[in-house]
Order: C-alpha cells, then sequence, then structure tokens
C-alpha cells in the first residue's frame, strides 16, 4: 500500500473516530443539526487538505479547526442579524431547531422508566450548555466531553492555559446554577 493510501485511510479512521462527539460538540454549539453537519464536515475537508502530512497532531489540530469554524459559524450569524434587523426580517429557522432525541442511544437493557429519565436529564444538561457563552461552552465540550487536558485545550482554542482554567471554573459554576434551576 502506498503511504498516500495510507494516510488515507488513517485519516479515515480517525474521523470515523471523532464524528460523533464532534457533530454533538457542534451542534450544541450551533443549535442546529444542519448547521452542525456542515461545520464539521468543513472541520474535516480542512484538516485532510491541509494538515494530512501531520498525523499525530490531527487531534488538536481538528480541534482548532472545529473551534475556529463554530466561531466563524457565529460570525456570519451576527452579521445576517444586523442585516435582517436593518430590513425588518426575521429569521424563521428559530423554531426548527432539532431535539437530543435523534442522538440518544438509550442502554437497550435498561428499563423504559430510566432510559426515559436519563433522556430528560440529558435534555437538561443540554439546555444548560446552549446557556453557556461560547468560550465556556467550547472548554467545557474539550474537558469533560472530549477529556482534554489544559494544554490541550488551550492549544485548540488558542489561548493561555490560565484563560482555559477560568473559563472552565466559570462553565461549571454557571452550569451548576442552570442545572439547580432547571431541576
Amino acid at each position: 500500500m502506498s503511504a498516500s493510501a495510507q494516510t488515507r485511510l488513517a485519516l479515515n479512521e480517525f474521523f470515523i473516530a471523532v464524528q460523533n462527539k464532534a457533530l454533538r460538540q457542534a451542534e450544541i454549539a450551533v443549535g442546529e443539526r444542519e448547521e452542525a453537519l456542515d461545520i464539521v464536515q468543513h472541520a474535516m475537508m480542512k484538516l485532510a487538505s491541509k494538515y494530512s502530512d501531520k498525523s499525530t497532531e490531527w487531534p488538536q489540530l481538528f480541534q482548532r479547526i472545529l473551534q475556529n469554524a463554530i466561531r466563524d459559524w457565529y460570525r456570519r450569524q451576527a452579521v445576517k442579524r444586523v442585516l435582517f434587523w436593518q430590513n425588518n426580517e426575521a429569521n424563521t429557522n428559530d423554531d426548527e431547531t432539532p431535539g437530543h432525541e435523534q442522538f440518544a442511544c438509550p442502554n437497550p437493557l435498561g428499563s423504559p422508566e430510566r432510559n426515559t429519565l436519563n433522556e430528560q436529564r440529558l435534555a437538561k444538561i443540554e439546555r444548560a450548555l446552549q446557556q453557556l457563552p461560547p468560550r465556556q461552552q467550547q472548554v467545557f465540550m474539550l474537558r469533560a466531553w472530549w477529556g482534554h487536558n489544559v494544554e490541550e485545550t488551550a492549544y485548540a482554542m488558542a489561548c493561555s492555559s490560565g484563560s482555559v482554567k477560568t473559563h472552565y471554573s466559570r462553565a461549571l459554576q454557571k452550569l451548576q446554577g442552570l442545572l439547580e434551576e432547571l431541576q
């Protein structure tokens, strides 16, 4: 097998390994499944086209690209809101946000009551995550969801380790308060 074929195979395996978490992360960040799919696809394409030769750095590079794509999405949304506001037009996609049920994988061994309770808890957590400021949300997802350490998170977000610690602490405090309110 040629080196380029091995690289393509390794990239494919990497993408398969991260696609579900990346999609959930993007969907929680932007609130729309289709937009999240586009963001993840863009991040994967950029990693494959620009960094296929740096396999040891793929996880950190992918997170950096994904975070930048999410930030770009927020910027585009801000511009759209300004343009729509100036034209007195309303954004009609606000009510079409899909729920978590498309992604929930209930335990087949669990009872229906337990599965329902778990789905309700997941919905509360997702609602709380969506209320976090973008940087706190990103830090929380990278640290808690992806399991990155402080340095990896700082690299992915292009900020200092101190900023990661501050954002993570604030995110945890805010999530705790939000989840108590949602009880």
